[in-house]
Parts: structure tokens; C-alpha cells; sequence
């Protein structure tokens, strides 16, 4: 099966075109330059997780649609699959689209995937009208971390985990915590902290983040 990320430029192309908004106006509209928006619809270049659901928003159709391939029979993506770095967002709630409903029913073919560049990988699970709430499963490669630079972070809200498989050692403050399959844990995300499997298989396990609104 060929990767739906090869159907994007050509993808977006089209619903644009029938959409009847030209480059331009889809790019005054993005906040990016008419150059740009025609690097990715040519596949020269990928957008980033925000730019790419702006583009669906601002043309009418879920994410999933810019994925599949041109033509009303050609077969439909298995999911939305994006790379970024974990450094783009500062709450693990910002790494998803705003779309929500009142029940959200998600499977494994049609999951939001984030891969970030430091080996992890996270799937959403469900999308509620709970706002600053993250449900999902997440992946570590082994000697994957949070982040390349090894650097602690910390956001509002509280984490609550539990491991599937393999192991993750978690650094929470000045505690180092393992996490092996059938161990859960819960913790303060204000607490400066950062994950990091540092065995030979890789970690799996189901994450739940709610995030706590300053006002």
C-alpha cells in the first residue's frame, strides 16, 4: 500500500481547485506565501501539524480527506501521519486539531498519529468537546526521550499512564521511576519531568494528560 503522505500535494490540489479558491487566496488566508502552499501541493514540502489542519479547516474537509488519493474510487488513507518536534507545542493537548464531538469513536485505521524526531510516538484515541484533555496510546522506540535535547519539561495539568509493554524509566522531579507493563502512574505535569526507554524493546502504554486552564 502506497504511504497516504504521497497523496498529499496532489490531494490538496485538487480539492482546492474544486473548491474554486485560488493559491493565492488560500495562502493570504494560511498567513503563508503563495511559494509555499505551491512547494506542498507539489510535494516539495510538508506542512506542519497546524498549517496542515488550517488547510483543511479553510477548505471545508477533515484532515483525512487531504490524504487520500485523487478520484472518488481511490481508497481511503489509514490515518492521519505526521512528523514534528515536541518543542512545536507546549501542551500535549496543542498537538491535535480543534475538531471535537460529544462521542468519538476512534480505530486503529483511522487514528491522528504525532511522530516526533525523537523517536515517540503518540495516538490519539478520542477527541471530545472536553477542551485541554489528551487521550492517547504512546509509543517509545528503545533509547528514545521527550525530546533530542534531554531537556525536562512541564505544563499545566496532571498525566496519568499505564505501560502495555516493555519499559520507560520517568524522571519526575527529583525521583527516576520505572514503568514496566501492568504499572500505572499519576503525577503533576507542573513538575518539571522527562521520559526515556532505555531498555532493547519498545515501550507502549496508554496515556491520559488533562490539562488545568489558568485563569
Amino acid at each position: 500500500m502506497r504511504d497516504p503522505i504521497e497523496y498529499l500535494g496532489p490531494r490538496l490540489k485538487e480539492i482546492r481547485t474544486q473548491s474554486g479558491t485560488s493559491l493565492r487566496e488560500v495562502a493570504r488566508q494560511l498567513n503563508v506565501s503563495p511559494s509555499f502552499l505551491s512547494q506542498i501541493e507539489n510535494g516539495k514540502s510538508q506542512p506542519s501539524v497546524a498549517t496542515l489542519y488550517a488547510i483543511a479547516k479553510l477548505l471545508g474537509v477533515s484532515v483525512d480527506v487531504l490524504f487520500e488519493a485523487q478520484g472518488s474510487d481511490a481508497p481511503p488513507s489509514t490515518g492521519l501521519k505526521v512528523e514534528v518536534v515536541r518543542d512545536t507545542f507546549e501542551h500535549p493537548a496543542d498537538a491535535w486539531d480543534s475538531s471535537r464531538a460529544r462521542i468519538s469513536a476512534v480505530n486503529p485505521n483511522n487514528r491522528s498519529v504525532i511522530v516526533m524526531e525523537s523517536g515517540v510516538q503518540w495516538e490519539r484515541l478520542a477527541a471530545t468537546a472536553e477542551a485541554n484533555v489528551n487521550f492517547m496510546e504512546i509509543s517509545y522506540a528503545p533509547g528514545a526521550e521527550t525530546n533530542n535535547s534531554g531537556e525536562m519539561i512541564f505544563h499545566d495539568g496532571f498525566e496519568y499512564g499505564y505501560a502495555l509493554e516493555g519499559e520507560l524509566e520517568l524522571t519526575i522531579g527529583d525521583l527516576i521511576l520505572p514503568l514496566a507493563a501492568g504499572h500505572s502512574v499519576g503525577f503533576d505535569s507542573s513538575i518539571p519531568h522527562r521520559f526515556r526507554n532505555v531498555g532493547s524493546a519498545p515501550f507502549k502504554g496508554i496515556w491520559f494528560v488533562h490539562g488545568c486552564v489558568k485563569h
